[in-house]
């Protein structure tokens, strides 16, 4: 069972680091500024302004920052400030060893789901496929928060992972499956294969979601991800949403599915929002579920933290 960081609460320290790509210095301080009318401190890592073309700073300094949040006794939570590309470039220079010893909570998708799967995967804790530092805003549903905060703050279980009102989870292979969650965008996990980092879906449940792609290039990244095994060595599989995914030659996402991801006879739940879309449900990577796609519910077997 993975270790799990210390439970969020009010007055908590939140650490903000930029470890992809920059975000704009007035949009971090409006975010930041957001957190703290919630009740929480933040401190900024050092780097979390930098600028270096599409990156925010070397691969080295962004690393240097997330380390020095895990090393920090005060920081609870470690928020990215987003996404974008580059991600994958500060995994060489992380003491996953360290990282096992002080658990943290950290939370984020896009780019960030590569470093959220090889922490739970090299470090063994559980990391959260939820909201960025960009999310904290007024115009936020409160659906987001209300997961997000649920997932960060309570033990309590069994819980479900469910969708906002009006949008089901939607079974489509029936079957019942249990193992630990691992997944995210889609993008990002085919960018790890055939790196020390690529995703292990052995015994797992796999998630996958996706955002502005032509339909024909989530097949292509969905066919890799087949060739490499990832599917034949998982036990179920949730595709969530594909947020601004376009049409291509009359084909769309839920097509592909149907021809791609439906024969592979694995159980099988869609509909799923979480990521880039404007709803969020809060994944805790690495965390054990037990996946029902004969009436599409996904229940928790385990919290995300601990007190």
């Amino acid at each position: 069972m993975a270790s799990k960081p210390l439970a969020l609460q009010q007055g908590d320290t939140v650490g903000i680091v930029t470890l992809g790509s920059p975000l704009a210095a007035e949009t971090i301080n409006a975010r930041v500024a957001y957190l703290r009318s919630m009740g929480l401190n933040v401190i900024l890592g050092r780097y979390v302004y930098a600028e270096n073309g599409y990156l925010a700073g070397t691969d080295q300094e962004r690393a240097k920052d997330l380390m020095a949040m895990f090393a920090n006794p005060n920081v609870r939570l470690i928020l990215p400030s987003r996404g974008g590309v580059g991600v994958a470039g500060i995994l060489p220079y992380l003491d996953y060893d360290y990282i096992r010893r002080n658990p943290k909570i950290i939370s984020g998708y896009s780019d960030i789901t590569v470093l959220l799967n090889v922490l739970a995967q090299f470090s063994d804790i559980v990391t959260l496929h939820s909201l960025l530092l960009i999310d904290f805003k007024p115009e936020t549903p409160p659906y987001n928060f209300e997961r997000f905060f649920n997932a960060t703050s309570s033990i309590i279980v069994p819980r479900s992972i469910n969708n906002p009102p009006g949008k089901p989870l939607i079974g489509r292979v029936p079957g019942i499956v249990s193992g630990p969650i691992v997944g995210g965008n889609l993008t990002s996990l085919v960018g790890s294969l055939g790196t020390p980092f690529e995703i292990d879906t052995r015994g797992k449940v796999l998630f996958l979601e996706e955002v502005h792609e032509p339909v024909n290039t989530v097949y292509r990244y969905v066919e890799q991800l087949k060739l490499a095994g990832k599917f034949r060595d998982c036990r179920g599989i949730i595709m969530g949403e594909c947020t601004g995914c376009t049409e291509a030659y009359g084909q769309t996402y839920d097509d592909l599915i149907d021809d791609f991801i439906v024969p592979l006879g694995k159980p099988l739940i869609t509909n799923l929002a979480s990521g880039h879309g404007l709803y969020k449900a809060a994944i805790p990577i690495g965390a054990l579920a037990n996946l029902n796609a004969a009436n599409g519910t996904i229940a928790l077997l385990e919290p995300a933290v601990r007190y």
